[in-house]
């Protein structure tokens, strides 16, 4: 249940922060917002390009870029030098190359393609020719001659294609196994020769990609000697059955899926030679239970590996000599009463022109109450002869660093996205490895997005506000962006900034929230509909596009219809210190809560206008959760909209789940605590239930058991299911169903 990643697919409300505006604008000479438009494929604003890549010489920046339809595209690039931007590949090969995503019938395959931004195409280290998958058949492309070769053909799919560092040999995933191939011509070469289904060698499982964010489990040494693959074995891992109701004869799917308390996947490191012969496995520790979520190459034949414990409050470092097989615990982090916030940022830098001879990496933390960046260092000669040295802070302060986007070595600067200015920002700011020169780099207010190329000395910005739709530019660290794709205008809309607000909960802690009023002049009191997520997954009052999600759009057209929309942060969502976000450990549903009727209450005061006997609540994924929590345990709420919601969290899976709420058999109250189906006797207001059948997030089955639960408890209530949609029910036609379905429900119960 992650950030791009975990309960949170398309359903963050976009829109927030206004900068000197609180007024509303009158909409009277502006276009109204359509359902139709809104959900329109391309949006209003238009398709925004597609897998954007630097080339390895750092020269060309590359994207593919299609018409609204997603039928027609070409991919381009642009100069990093000039700006100039030109065609790569035409329209014509590129439909063969990296066919659109409506040719894939498959709903869950094209869910998993858009939600992990599976690659269409991959550059060769020469930068002079491209990869390009084709649906499981991989393409190599030449950029000189313009000519398309195909590298693979076998009847099964081929994925995670790889080259090594020389450029000569390319490995791939086929069956749960690892191949090889040369690139000058024939000689496929399997690796890995595990027949049984549930050993995955190299391939990342559901719960893997989805809650821990790994992308891919096996990578080349920097001397393209040896392979260093995760193992996973799925044999003990329940299965959950999705079933395909649409064909005459329904198709069944048997999902592998850890529910919490299950047992999850088996997982262990094995190095094997890139020319064959048998892997060496690598043991880490005595804990059996435990996962690998991140691994690589510190330098040819020395690996690093992360082992965190099932808990997930307690993650170490191990060092691992690839031919011996020797390791040992180079450093341990510890999450007393919280867990262990995971990032993708465990970075090897050798900084060999700032500082003293040795080897360092950085290692994120919140530590010190918030997620920081910190340099350690290790003896380059014998790195397994003692533990990681704390050289340094790099970062320091009240905000959070959210990732790191860059380093240049040369320079001896790392590069960071953080949210110093206002926790409501995205911003890129830069520190040099020294512990000095804490900088900001971007420039406008808003949310800053950034793609670095290898050397850390240029980037692609993708940058947008509130009432600003996306932009991307070319930028050279520190120095000017040159603009290479906008959105459509969105003048003619009658678009307006909600307004930002501060409240403060039960115990004084600031809460951000924002409130998108009707347009002046509306009469009488305004009925009020409340927008909640509420998670560890997701943060809904951010200063982005209005237009980044659905449902920011839907917000601004159900204002217009004279409806006021809220949000607010509670405690426990993301991107604030550790106190804040640690603050739901070991339960769900009711401190969230209490946040969110303390700010309402709030809100009531403020802006006397509002109707406290008409309220909704509406929420997808972790928010339609909180929708049925907030009408099982309040009186508050006339009506509800609750999208693919967990009901009982004994239901969600294991790594995502347990790292906050606990093990099962350890927090039984908590899980019973957290439960909507054991209230749905106290369920008040008219509820919309609302699940796609083959969601292999958020299953069917939380929505069937709800179902289930207010039946017994003679609760009357409406349900739609979305048949063979999976966690975001996509689709234009999907989309404009479930929305109006929404929007009639409110006006039916709130007018």
């Amino acid at each position: 249940m992650r950030r791009n990643t975990s309960l949170l697919f398309s359903v963050l409300l976009a829109s927030v922060l206004v900068h000197g505006q609180a007024a509303q604008q009158g909409t009277s000479a502006k276009k109204p917002l359509t359902i139709e438009a809104i959900f329109a494929e391309g949006g209003i604003t238009g398709r925004a390009p597609e897998t954007i890549k630097w080339s390895p010489d750092n020269k060309k920046i590359s994207f593919v870029q299609r018409d609204d339809s997603g039928e027609h595209g070409q991919l381009w690039y642009v100069d990093a030098t000039t700006g100039e931007k030109k065609v790569l590949v035409s329209e014509v090969k590129l439909q063969a190359l990296a066919p659109p995503l409506s040719q894939i019938k498959d709903e869950r395959e094209k869910e998993r393609i858009t939600r992990y931004n599976v690659a269409l195409y991959e550059w060769a280290p020469d930068s002079k020719h491209l990869l390009f998958d084709a649906q499981g058949q991989l393409w190599m492309y030449d950029t000189e001659n313009g000519t398309a070769v195909q590298f693979t053909s076998n009847p099964d799919p081929s994925s995670d294609p790889k080259f090594s560092p020389d450029g000569a040999r390319l490995a791939y995933l086929r069956k749960h196994n690892l191949y090889v191939r040369p690139l000058s011509g024939k000689g496929e070469k399997q690796l890995t020769k595990d027949k049984d289904e549930n050993l995955l060698d190299g391939e990342v499982d559901w719960v893997y990609a989805e809650e821990l964010g790994a992308r891919s489990n096996y990578f080349w040494s920097p001397d393209g000697r040896q392979i260093a693959f995760l193992q996973m074995d799925e044999t003990p891992v329940p299965a959950y059955p999705i079933v395909d109701w649409l064909p005459t004869r329904a198709k069944l799917d048997m999902e592998k899926y850890p529910k919490a308390g299950d047992p999850n996947p088996n997982v262990r490191i094995g190095v094997i030679s890139s020319d064959g012969g048998k892997p060496k496995w690598i043991s880490l520790t005595e804990q059996q239970d435990t996962y690998v979520p991140r691994f690589g190459w510190l330098r040819g034949g020395l690996l690093w590996a992360e082992v965190l414990n099932r808990t997930q409050d307690a993650m170490d470092l191990y060092f691992v000599d690839s031919r011996s097989g020797r390791s040992r615990k180079v450093l341990t982090e510890n999450a007393t009463d919280a867990w262990i916030n995971l990032m993708d940022d465990f970075r090897v830098t050798d900084g060999q022109l700032v500082l003293k001879p040795g080897d360092r990496f950085i290692w994120p933390s919140w530590r010190d109450g918030h997620t920081h960046l910190y340099l350690y260092s290790f003896d380059k000669q014998r790195p397994l002869e003692g533990n990681a040295k704390l050289e340094r802070q790099l970062t320091q302060g009240d905000f959070e660093v959210l990732g790191i986007d860059g380093i240049d070595e040369a320079t001896g600067v790392v590069y960071f996205t953080c949210n110093k200015d206002d926790p409501r920002q995205r911003q890129l700011y830069s520190a040099k490895l020294d512990g000095s020169d804490v900088k900001k780099i971007s420039g406008e207010e808003g949310t800053h997005e950034s793609t670095f190329s290898d050397d850390g000395k240029q980037y692609v910005d993708n940058f947008s506000a509130v009432l600003t739709p996306p932009r991307l530019s070319t930028c050279s660290a520190g120095g000017p962006c040159r603009p290479f794709w906008d959105s459509r205008s969105t003048n003619d809309f009658a678009i307006v900034a909600p307004r930002t607000l501060e409240f403060h909960a039960e115990e004084g802690t600031k809460l951000y929230g924002q409130l998108l009023l009707p347009p002046q002049g509306a009469n009488g009191k305004v009925p009020l509909i409340v927008y909640v997520y509420g998670g560890p997954a997701g943060q809904v009052v951010r200063d982005e596009w209005a237009g980044a999600h659905d449902e920011g759009l839907f917000h601004q057209l159900m204002a217009q219809r004279g409806f006021a929309v809220f949000s607010v942060d509670n405690r426990g969502t993301p991107a604030r210190d550790r106190k804040f976000q640690t603050a739901i450990r070991h339960q769900f549903g009711a401190l969230e809560l209490r946040d969110q009727l303390a700010a309402l209450e709030q809100l009531f005061q403020q802006f006397p206008q509002l109707d406290r006997a008409r309220v909704a609540i509406w929420g997808w994924s972790n928010g339609g959760y909180m929708t049925l929590y907030a009408m099982t345990h309040s009186d508050m709420f006339k009506a509800g909209v609750s999208v693919a919601p967990v009901t009982d969290w004994h239901d969600y899976d294991s790594t995502y789940t347990e790292r906050y709420l606990g093990l099962p058999k350890d927090n039984g109250k908590g899980y019973d605590e957290s439960s909507t189906t054991k209230v749905a006797a106290k369920l008040h207001g008219a509820l919309l239930l609302v699940h796609g059948t083959s969601d292999d997030n958020v299953h069917f089955q939380n929505s069937v058991q709800m179902i289930q639960a207010l039946i017994d408890a003679a609760k009357q209530f409406r349900f739609m299911t979305y048949p063979g949609k999976t966690h975001g029910i996509g689709g234009p036609a999907d989309r404009d169903h479930l929305f109006h379905m929404i929007e009639d429900h409110f006006e039916r119960e709130l007018k």
